[in-house]
C-alpha cells in the first residue's frame, strides 16, 4: 500500500457558532491543508497518482474557500466552520473529484495555526 500527501493552503476568515470567547468574533487564518490518498498499484511511471494531478484536484477545492467568510459558507448548511467541519468538506469533496481514478482519499488535516490541526478521515 502507498500513500500520497499534498499540501495547500488558503487565506480565510471565519468566526465560530455557540463559542463563548474571542473566536465567536469574525477573525482571519492563513489555513494550511494536506490530503493524503492511498492506493495498492503504481502506474508504468511507478506513481500511484501524479503529485501535480493531486495538488491539482486539491486547489480546485480550496479556491472555492479563499478569501471568503467561511461563516457564509457553512451557517447555511446550520455548521459552524470549524477546522473540524472545514476538513470534513474538503475530505468528501475530494472522495467526490477522486472518484474515477485509482487512488482513495485516507484523510485531510486543516491546519489553521501552526501547531493547531483537525484531521477527518473514515
Amino acid at each position: 500500500m502507498y500513500e500520497i500527501t499534498t499540501e495547500s493552503h488558503f487565506s480565510a476568515a471565519h468566526s465560530l457558532l455557540h463559542y463563548n470567547g474571542p473566536c465567536e468574533n469574525l477573525h482571519g487564518h492563513n489555513w494550511l491543508v494536506r490530503a493524503t490518498v492511498k492506493c495498492e498499484k503504481l502506474d508504468k511511471s511507478g506513481l500511484g497518482i501524479d503529485f501535480k494531478t493531486l495538488k491539482q484536484k486539491l486547489r480546485a477545492i480550496l479556491d472555492d474557500y479563499d478569501h471568503k467568510n467561511l461563516s457564509d459558507i457553512f451557517n447555511k448548511a446550520g455548521e459552524s466552520p470549524s477546522s473540524e467541519c472545514l476538513s470534513r468538506h474538503i475530505y468528501c469533496r475530494l472522495v467526490e473529484s477522486l472518484s474515477d481514478s485509482e487512488v482513495e482519499v485516507v484523510r485531510v488535516e486543516v491546519q489553521e495555526t501552526p501547531g493547531n490541526s483537525a484531521t477527518y478521515y473514515e
